[in-house]
């Protein structure tokens, strides 16, 4: 099964309940799994700053990221995949989510 199956027909991937471990991993496989122009809502818990600076290093202008929301608790992303991604999955750093 492919991540792709997971999201709803509201492009919804909502890892609010999903431990930490395998979170980034899931949303990055997310990503690399969709085409070009494609997207995802990603729910979550907190702003994932994180992430998106991953993202930033590992996917230099391939996606763009908007704020759907971003309430104490429950922030949703807008991620697009807007160029074709190049190479291997990064490597998911170990305690990414900080304190969430």
């Amino acid at each position: 099964m492919t991540t792709s199956t997971q999201l709803g027909p509201d492009r919804m991937l909502d890892v609010r309940d999903i431990p930490c471990s395998i979170k980034h991993g899931l949303i990055i496989q997310t990503f690399v799994d969709l085409k070009v122009g494609e997207y995802f809502i990603l729910r979550n818990g907190h702003d994932p700053v994180p992430l998106r600076y991953q993202f930033e290093a590992e996917f230099p202008e391939s996606f763009t990221w908007e704020h759907v929301h971003n309430l104490p608790e429950d922030v949703a992303v807008k991620l697009t995949k807007v160029k074709l991604v190049v190479g291997g999955l990064p490597k998911v750093v170990a305690g990414s989510c900080g304190h969430h």
